[in-house]
């Protein structure tokens, strides 16, 4: 097989790559994309007419095992995670979509080329595991990369997108997850031509498929540092292929320090914050995993993640132990009221209206009118912090309802939008209703 020519940028069983800091600032919309495809193969489907279809109208939630469990992952971790979704009530609030991540396969393909599982982590074969997860009422997710191998060395889908396409559908997936490690250049094509080429045909291979599966792209976090420009038009053919995309590094794994998990979480909201325009309603920026659970992380920093990750209209998947969760950690991923702004059918991400070096203000549009507002302290005191109702997006000239989405108080407001003492770390998300 051949060697990957493009490098990892974040999946490393041993811990996070080191990259460098993106820019703060707010980035423009993507220029159109103009990288032609690279050639076909003989198992590249006929071309499929318009993009992807729209599978996702909803920012997509679930469970994913990567970042908790890495390659430690078979039947009984799937099931056992599934189960306890259905039990805490997780699965009745939106969390339907449960995704075996790298490492389920054996090292070697089939005698017929064919995906084969591993036979001691999944001894009853994949059809058997998305029967289970659907007698739970739940999706059935899965993992695979579009080049010569996974991320972990497992057999990618180079050369193959049909057959597994194909399998995937006969195993009842609903929603396949293509990493882009170990993508080989293709002679006298770009890397961005390459990625685009071999990312169509399996998206081209899915809709060929004959089952609606949702697709989730990770060609942008592959182009996060070559230029502003590429990576936005990397975003935008992401978003006529699939349904949703990684734009950067992967956060961190379950063994690192706490303070490298509350980095990452604050890391991925910057990037993920500032890509607003690349965004549109079906079509989801994804700026990877939820850590709420027994992961070292303060309940602050918890509500942190969920309350930006809803505020972006972010996919809100989770990866942990989901058996052992904290009542915190439950109520944290369970709030209804923060499931409602990041599933709120008007479909926009949130964008930052105010921010300094230490904390940022988004807001967000919902459909009945009201405006989500979200007040964040990354700093390690408390601050109390505000923001103008016209930067908000509110009329100036109104009073309004301020109902706190965490705790459950209700105020009023005749001006500015204030969230007294902040806590270190912490995220106040108001719903803001204006005065009839």
């Amino acid at each position: 097989m051949s060697r990957p020519s493009v490098p990892r940028i974040g999946r490393t069983v041993a811990g996070l790559t080191a990259v460098a800091a993106c820019s703060a600032g707010l980035l423009a919309s993507p220029a159109p994309a103009s990288a032609a495809p690279g050639p076909g193969r003989a198992s590249d489907p006929a071309p499929a007419a318009g993009p992807y279809p729209n599978l996702a109208p909803t920012p997509p939630m679930g469970w994913n095992n990567w970042s908790y469990y890495t390659c430690h992952v078979d039947e009984k971790v799937v099931l056992d995670n599934a189960r306890a979704l259905v039990r805490s009530g997780l699965a009745h609030k939106g969390y339907r979509t449960v995704t075996v991540d790298d490492c389920w396969m054996a090292k070697q393909r089939g005698p017929q080329g064919e995906l084969l599982p591993d036979p001691v982590k999944f001894p009853h074969g994949m059809a058997y595991l998305g029967q289970q997860l659907h007698a739970l009422g739940l999706k059935f997710g899965i993992y695979e990369d579009v080049g010569t191998l996974t991320c972990e060395k497992y057999p990618g889908s180079l050369g193959h997108f049909a057959e597994d396409a194909k399998l995937f559908a006969s195993w009842q997936v609903d929603y396949v997850k293509a990493d882009g490690c170990n993508v080989p250049t293709t002679p006298g094509h770009s890397k961005e031509e390459t990625y685009r080429d071999l990312y169509g045909q399996m998206s081209r291979a899915l809709r060929a498929s004959g089952r609606p599966i949702t697709f989730s792209v990770s060609a942008p976090a592959y182009f996060q540092f070559d230029g502003d420009g590429v990576w936005h038009r990397v975003i935008g053919w992401s978003s006529e292929l699939g349904n949703l995309w990684r734009g950067g590094r992967d956060v961190a794994l379950q063994q690192s320090t706490p303070a490298a998990k509350w980095s990452s979480i604050v890391y991925n909201f910057h990037y993920n914050a500032n890509l607003a325009d690349l965004q549109r309603p079906g079509r989801w920026n994804d700026p990877d995993f939820l850590l709420a659970g027994d992961s070292g992380l303060s309940r602050d920093e918890m509500q942190s993640q969920m309350s930006l990750w809803a505020m972006m209209a972010a996919p809100l998947i989770s990866s942990t132990d989901l058996g052992k969760l904290s009542p915190q950690a439950r109520a944290v991923l369970g709030n209804a009221h923060v499931i409602a702004v990041d599933q709120d059918p008007l479909g926009v991400q949130g964008r930052i209206v105010a921010q300094d070096d230490h904390s940022a203000v988004l807001a967000k549009p919902l459909k009945n009118g009201d405006r989500a507002v979200a007040l964040f302290n990354s700093a390690d005191a408390p601050r109390t912090l505000a923001v103008t109702a016209g930067a908000a997006g509110l009329p100036e000239a109104s009073s309004y309802r301020l109902h706190d989405l965490v705790t459950g108080h209700r105020g009023h407001s005749d001006g500015d939008i204030v969230a007294h003492d902040v806590p270190a770390h912490g995220t106040v998300l108001y719903r803001v209703t204006p005065d009839d």
